[in-house]
């Protein structure tokens, strides 16, 4: 990469407005070619408005963008498109019922004759794939495919479409450790064909590992631009929040009392049929933080919906408070005092189109307090919902804004506001800091732990390991839908739970 070559995108001055809300203001950035530059900054910080901009999927209301050095002005993503830009969004863009060749060239068809061409389509496809080291069947159900797998789908549909410039809003958000690892070197494998990227993530070990450049948004304004040579996790996180930020977690011992959560020799199986949690037991106690640790796909989604109510359970049994609560409802399970953050925030944990305030009640609006006689009381959750969004920093234009337009990041601090709000005996929580920056993860954190200190028992599945560390006092390890191992997170060792999550035995 030479520094005296012109930029490949360019953008100056850009600023965009939604009611009550300044998402960019003045921002200018660079990218130069092949270069991989990182945008980093707080949920809601206007990275992703800023990008989209880019994309042609909004309008700037001040400001200009180059392309080579030319102004452009994008209407829709077609026309970034056709100017080899192309993005991969933090919420992937596919049709699940279609297959992984034609969400490929889903909006690129080739058709003669009214018939669809595919066979051409196919042979790029499986180039690229080789290309790039990104193994996939073109005939597979985008239904049926893990997300680490969905996501390449939304690479390889990019690269289809010939971009030169990749936007990465949030790549590794929802993938697992390893898969992280993978999409990283694939990262550097673009950079070396020629390519130039903008990546977007709150990951500051990702950011000091991969990028050429940084540039921090705080309030959608650009707070600086750095390289990984000059800075460090700790400043990175100062310029993002304004204020340092703690990377470890703050906790005293904890002190458990009785039995909350029993779990005995459950099964369940997914979407498939296939039962994926088998012969699965463990107990939660009053006041302790108990951690599953595992490789994302050993059951922990089927297990935690379980528990919740959502699945059916095939065999086994679950009590609460000695109470056997198998296969109650997820209302009825709510009504123990059982809270639950699911790891989809999307499908299971808001409905897009409801509005933020109606969002922040989804699963409480029938209690007395919040209606009466089967009407509900719109003040007291417009109160409560205010509150909420202080409480907790939910960057919206409004609480009668739907859900569905709040940053991924907003939507799961909705989430956690509207469980963590209420009375608990029981916190189901699966992913509580996934798509958060380093504030917000600071925050979550501490309400955990104040919630276990107040006597809540606590189940925490986290595909970050060092989340499970910091935050559990008691650790299982989940391997093919089984607990194989519990320990005290006092003694745990990273390299014995690393081996017992590959292999199911320490000794492996």
């Amino acid at each position: 990469m030479e520094l005296s070559e012109p930029p490949v995108l360019e953008i100056r001055g850009v600023t965009k407005t939604f009611p009550g809300v300044v998402a960019n203001d003045d921002i200018s950035f660079t990218l130069r070619p092949g270069e991989i530059h990182c945008l980093l900054g707080e949920n809601g910080a206007g990275k992703s408005t800023l990008m989209n901009i880019v994309f042609g999927l909004y309008q700037a209301d001040s400001g200009e963008i180059l392309r080579d050095g030319q102004p452009v002005s994008f209407g829709s993503p077609a026309d970034a498109i056709a100017a080899r830009i192309g993005m991969v969004h933090q919420h992937f863009q596919l049709v699940p019922t279609l297959s992984v060749l034609e969400n490929v060239v889903l909006g690129a068809e080739t058709v003669r004759r009214g018939v669809l061409q595919l066979g051409s389509a196919r042979e790029t496809l499986v180039s690229l794939s080789d290309r790039y080291g990104l193994p996939i069947d073109p005939d597979a159900l985008v239904g049926d495919l893990s997300v680490g797998v969905r996501q390449r789908v939304e690479l390889l549909r990019t690269l289809y479409r010939d971009a030169q410039i990749l936007i990465f809003d949030e790549p590794t958000a929802v993938l697992t450790p390893g898969e992280v690892e993978d999409f990283l070197a694939t990262t550097r494998a673009f950079v070396d064909s020629g390519k130039s990227i903008i990546f977007i993530t709150h990951k500051l070990g990702e950011v000091l590992a991969v990028a050429d450049r940084i540039t921090v948004i705080r309030g959608g304004r650009t707070v600086g631009t750095t390289t990984p040579d000059e800075t460090s996790e700790a400043e990175l996180a100062s310029m993002m929040v304004g204020r340092e930020v703690s990377f470890t977690v703050d906790k005293g011992v904890a002190d458990p009392g009785e039995v909350v959560l029993q779990v005995s020799s459950l099964a369940v199986s997914d979407d498939r049929g296939v039962e994926t949690v088998r012969n699965c037991s463990l107990e939660v106690r009053a006041g302790e933080i108990y951690g599953v640790a595992g490789v994302e796909g050993n059951g922990q989604r089927e297990l935690v919906e379980a528990l919740a109510g959502m699945r059916t359970v095939l065999g086994g049994s679950v009590r609460i408070d000695g109470q056997d609560v198998t296969g109650r409802s997820p209302r009825q399970i709510t009504d123990l005092g059982v809270g639950h953050i699911p790891e989809d925030r999307t499908r299971h944990g808001l409905i897009a189109g409801f509005s933020l305030a109606d969002n922040l009640v989804l699963n409480q609006y029938h209690r007395p307090e919040l209606s009466r006689f089967g009407v509900r009381r719109r003040q007291v959750i417009v109160d409560r919902a205010a509150e909420l969004v202080d409480q907790y920093d939910i960057r919206t234009s409004g609480i009668a804004a739907p859900a569905g337009q709040l940053s991924g990041g907003n939507q799961q601090k909705a989430v956690v506001a509207r469980e963590l709000s209420r009375p608990l005996k029981l916190l189901l929580v699966a992913q509580p800091t996934r798509g958060l920056d380093v504030g917000s993860i600071e925050f979550i954190h501490s309400r955990l732990i104040d919630l276990r200190d107040q006597g809540v028992a606590i189940l925490l599945v986290s595909a970050e390991l060092d989340e499970i560390l910091g935050l559990a006092d008691t650790i299982g390890v989940l391997y093919r839908g089984q607990i194989v191992a519990t320990m005290a997170a006092a003694d745990a060792a990273r390299s014995e739970i690393g081996l017992l999550m590959a292999s199911g035995n320490a000794a492996a």
